[in-house]
Formats: C-alpha cells, structure tokens, sequence
C-alpha cells in the first residue's frame, strides 16, 4: 500500500471472532498502513456511520440501517452456518417459558439483540420483558430470567459458566439455522461510500489486505490459536474449534441469509424489508 497517501481510518472489533482477520496483517506489516481504532461493534458501527471511520465492521442491522452511505466488501464477513458459538442465549429456564420473563440484553451488538428477539418472538411465541444490561452474566442473571450475550462473555458462558452453573445455553446461530436453513451473517465491513469514490485504490487495497489476512490466518489457525492461547482464558484446542466454526465468507448463500433477515424484522427495525445491499466491485 502506497503510505505516502492518507492512512485508512480503520475499526477493528476487540473479540476473538475478529483475530483471524486481524492476524495476517500483523504478519504481514500491512496493519502499519491503517490507522486502526478498537472497539466494541456498536461503538465502531456507530464511528463508521458518524464518519469517523473510514472502513470498517459494522453490526448487520447498522449496515442494512445505513445501507444507502456504505458499500459493503465482498468475500469477507462474520457469521456462521450452523453454531457461531459466541452469539447465546443463556436462560435459566426452556426459551417458550420466556412469556413475561425478564431478559437482560447485552449491550455490544444490535444486530444479536434483534436476531434473539425475533427467535423467542417468532419461533418460541414469547414475548419477554426487556431490559439492557452490561454483558456480565452473575450481573444478568441475578436481574433476569435469561440474557443475550455476545463475543467473549458469550463464549465464556458457552463453555464454562453456563455448565457450571447449570444454565441452558442457546446458540443463535444454530437456532436460526435450524429455523431457516440459512447461515447468518453478524457484522460485514464495509467503507462509507463516500470514501470508496474518494480514494478507490486503496479501498480496494484494505479489501484485498483483510482477505490475505483472513486466508494466511486461516492456513496456520493453529498457530493463531497457540498464540492467541496465551493471554486468553481458553486452550489452543478450544480456541482452533472456535476459529474454523466461524464463517468469514460474504457470497451468495450469505446475501440470501441477509435478505431473509432483513425481510422478517426490517420494518420494524428502520430499513426496508427489501434494503440493497451494495458490494465494493473488485
């Protein structure tokens, strides 16, 4: 990347889900060319969306939200098909006996929140009382009858704090595949279209950049994971598992589980049920 033009104002989500595509760049020296900002993914969809970023994630309802003032990259996203692992529902009692319940919802990611309340609404009949709440599970589950959670706190809930305390725990991406036989899709980057027609060349050249770090990442996950493993409270084993579970693709299959998504809950949610979404060509 030509560094003499203006560095890209990057966001980066500050989970584990990101690290694959994070990780490459790093190897590589390219995240010397970014001026990269760290975040949760409501704060950096919220950056991307004000214009103080230039490229960046940003959480599915967000992006279909402000669809008209983004462009979306290709071939890159985080999602899953089938279990994400890191996207729960942790409830104290079966998800049909939510009617009235409170549930605590965490207050990191939109896009997990609408995707929760959609399954317990249209596919479990319920209709909970609500309330935001940091994604601390003794917290939530002292003021609740169940909570959302996402990222790390999600997955340590998924594999150590709801079996231990004897939880349910429901993954997200596994109940909406059972429901719809789709995938879904959590976050995509994307660049503020403005800047896309500003500077074409190196918007590209992030894509390209994130898309060689994704597949260097994912050709050695093993050692992303070894690395990884030593300043996270999960094993080399547990975090690999992790890594391949997620899907980091963005093509077909994906725009029609955006679609399907977007049709079901955008009316009420601020976008049309029929919202374009616009890919940066390659």
């Amino acid at each position: 990347m030509d560094t003499a033009r203006t560095r890209p104002r990057v966001g980066h989500i500050q989970f584990l889900n990101c690290l694959p595509l994070y990780w490459g760049l790093a190897r590589t020296g390219t995240l010397l060319d970014f001026e990269l900002t760290k975040d949760t993914p409501e704060k950096l969809s919220e950056r991307l969306v004000s214009g103080e970023l230039d490229i960046g994630p940003v959480t599915l309802v967000e992006f279909l939200r402000n669809a008209g003032d983004l462009v979306a990259f290709p071939d890159i996203a985080v999602g899953c098909d089938g279990p994400v692992m890191s996207c729960v529902i942790v409830s104290q009692v079966p998800l049909d006996r939510l009617d009235g319940a409170r549930v605590a919802l965490g207050s990191t990611s939109r896009t997990s929140v609408r995707l929760a309340r959609l399954l317990l609404a249209e596919r479990y009949g319920v209709r909970p009382d609500y309330h935001t709440c940091p994604p601390d599970l003794g917290l939530m589950m002292r003021e609740a009858e169940a909570a959302v959670l996402i990222g790390d706190a999600a997955l340590r809930a998924n594999l150590v704090d709801g079996p231990r305390y004897g939880l349910q725990v429901h993954d997200l991406g596994a109940l909406w595949k059972e429901w719809t036989g789709l995938p879904f899709v959590f976050a995509v980057w994307a660049a503020r279209r403005d800047y896309a027609e500003r500077e074409p060349d190196i918007t590209r050249e992030v894509h390209e950049a994130f898309l060689a770090s994704r597949d260097l990442s994912l050709q050695e996950v093993a050692k992303v994971a070894e690395q990884a493993a030593r300043w996270e409270a999960f094993d080399e084993a547990t975090l690999e598992r992790y890594f391949t579970t997620l899907d980091f693709g963005f093509g077909a299959p994906q725009l029609e589980a955006v679609a399907e998504f977007a049709r079901r809950v955008g009316p009420t949610t601020g976008f049309p049920a029929d919202v374009r979404v616009e890919l940066l060509r390659r």
